[in-house]
């Protein structure tokens, strides 16, 4: 399946939920979920009764739609935190948390997922030093993801750090605004990821 490209907002009106999808538009109130909270079309404001499959598909799109990962990658995630020991669905997520895109967004050098996604493959990130250009990178606790040299002025990047000051920072990352680094010092809790999506149903669903 391709990525989508299309309005990003009409997927968050039509799954009724906040998806990170529009960075500072939303900081500044001024999405379109908040402006018409119903899904979009003609028929968008009806009420409709949700099948069981449709809660299940619903949430796993929601957290595709978030990380901005495709469907192979997503059953691929979902394999490893199956087969690791625990919760197959706070794994999962906690899993997803460890992406290279994540965490550059998490460490607050980007707005949204698909920014930090693009400075990725632009080559504007480095991992101990070392340029990594592949999104899906995972990042081990320790290690160290910097903005190289010269994409430390980037516009983007300044105006996405001082937003931090208004979204705060995740408590397993650290970060230096000033140096432009940081370190993740260790994975999350899945009750310290605050994401829309109940992962009990994706589970449900993949273990039909």
């Amino acid at each position: 399946m391709a990525r989508y490209r299309g309005p990003v907002e009409k997927l968050e009106r039509r799954l009724n939920a906040d998806l990170g999808l529009k960075g500072e538009r939303r900081l500044n109130g001024k999405s379109a979920l908040e402006k018409r909270p119903f899904a979009p079309g003609q028929h968008g404001q009806r009420r409709t009764k949700i099948s069981e499959y449709g809660l299940q598909l619903q949430e796993k799109q929601k957290a595709k739609i978030i990380y901005g990962v495709s469907e192979k990658q997503f059953r691929k995630y979902f394999k490893e935190a199956e087969r690791r020991e625990g919760n197959t669905g706070s794994i999962l997520i906690t899993l997803i948390e460890t992406r290279l895109d994540n965490v550059v967004y998490r460490m607050g050098f980007a707005t949204t997922r698909a920014n930090a996604r693009q400075f990725v493959t632009h080559g504007h990130i480095l991992v101990d030093g070392q340029k990594v250009d592949i999104p899906s990178y995972i990042v081990k606790p320790g290690q160290k993801v910097e903005v190289k040299e010269k994409s430390k002025t980037n516009t983007q990047i300044v105006r996405s750090l001082e937003l931090t000051n208004q979204t705060g920072m995740v408590e397993w990352i650290d970060v230096d605004k000033d140096k432009v680094f940081g370190i993740f010092s260790r994975i999350p809790t899945r009750e310290e990821v605050v994401i829309p999506v109940e992962e009990r149903l994706i589970v449900e669903l993949y273990s039909k």
